[in-house]
């Protein structure tokens, strides 16, 4: 504890520490909450995972663009309380929002008193969820800061469908006979579900500021079920819209597991689709292209395509990537997604017919 306590003091903010505990909360990170004395702010203190962040001056860029811009928007709209409603980083002793010990990367931010996360996902938090993160990329859609890829090639359906193609080219550990027929049936969706790169290429399709890890928990409420701000702005970065709709639906919308050995479990819930999707465009509608809202069905459908493919790469590489619990677990995991794919193409005039209701 003495090395944490030597951390927190390279952040002058962060003043009368009287408890520094571990949070469970979270996957990526080392979290702790450094309780100060009555009058001063809790911190959120967390050692960022390098090995996922590679630059973390860019990841910290990002974020301090992002958190400033909506601060500043929120100040001018006469929103008070803006430590509530827009995280805010502690400043090191080097005048960076992040400090390095010489083998760690360690930062603060503002511990947001009063505040809950939802694990849940029902009807109502998936309205709350569509209508707050359109509202991100909303008040972000005029930002003049470059934001650069914390994780590049996140979201590139190009990108993944080439490591799918390298890896059944390699074959390194004899799996592809095995697997050579969902290979030639995703080969079949290929050049459709890599449009939205060619769109962009052709200047259709833009790329927007998105959050890129859309989930019910990446978001903080108050004890009345108001949502507050939004949290674990690591991915946030220049991508298509259909990194913040498609991917919260892809997990949201599954009535399965993401892994569910049992097929007949993988269903599209559409109640969730059309309340994510209702509060999505009441508060995005503004800055949205006809052409972006035209695709998001295709959005829906193109993220358990690519988690399929991705799983279905690391399989045929012999599991390298992806933590498994047992041999075959990749391999089912590509399954129950391909199967949500199936049911997601299967939904798209219903989609479609729901979201002209909308505009």
């Amino acid at each position: 504890m003495n090395s944490l306590n030597q951390i927190i003091e390279k952040f002058p903010e962060i003043k009368n520490v009287e408890s520094v505990k571990p949070l469970t909360a979270g996957l990526i990170n080392q979290t702790y909450l450094v309780t100060t004395q009555e009058g001063t702010p809790n911190f959120i203190l967390q050692c960022i995972n390098h090995n996922i962040f590679k630059n973390v001056d860019l990841l910290q860029n990002n974020i301090e663009c992002v958190t400033s811009h909506i601060r500043k928007k929120l100040a001018d709209a006469g929103e008070t309380d803006l430590d509530r409603k827009v995280l805010r980083f502690a400043m090191a002793d080097n005048g960076k929002t992040y400090y390095f010990d010489g083998e760690k990367y360690w930062r603060a931010c503002v511990f947001v008193e009063g505040s809950v996360t939802l694990d849940t996902v029902t009807p109502e938090s998936s309205y709350l969820v569509g209508l707050k993160f359109g509202e991100f990329e909303a008040m972000l859609s005029d930002m003049s800061c470059h934001l650069e890829e914390t994780i590049p090639d996140f979201h590139n359906m190009e990108f993944r469908i080439k490591q799918l193609r390298d890896a059944v080219n390699a074959n390194p550990v004899g799996r592809l006979d095995k697997v050579k027929d969902l290979v030639a049936e995703i080969e079949k969706d290929a050049n459709n579900m890599c449009r939205a790169e060619r769109y962009y290429r052709e200047g259709l399709l833009p790329k927007r500021i998105c959050h890129c890890d859309t989930k019910v928990s990446n978001m903080l409420f108050d004890k009345e079920g108001n949502v507050l701000c939004i949290i674990d702005l690591d991915t946030v970065m220049s991508s298509f819209i259909f990194s913040d709709y498609g991917d919260f639906l892809r997990s949201a919308a599954n009535t399965g597991q993401e892994d569910d050995k049992n097929l007949d479990n993988v269903k599209f819930n559409f109640e969730i689709f059309k309340s994510f999707t209702k509060g999505y465009i009441e508060s995005a509608r503004c800055f949205l292209l006809p052409i972006e809202i035209d695709l998001l069905p295709f959005a829906v459908t193109l993220f358990p395509y690519m988690q399929a493919v991705r799983f279905l790469t690391d399989y045929i590489n012999g599991d390298t990537y992806y933590q498994i619990k047992y041999p075959e677990h990749n391999y089912v995991r590509t399954l129950a997604q391909y199967k949500l794919y199936k049911e997601t193409v299967a939904a798209i005039d219903d989609m479609r017919s729901y979201i002209e209701t909308l505009i």
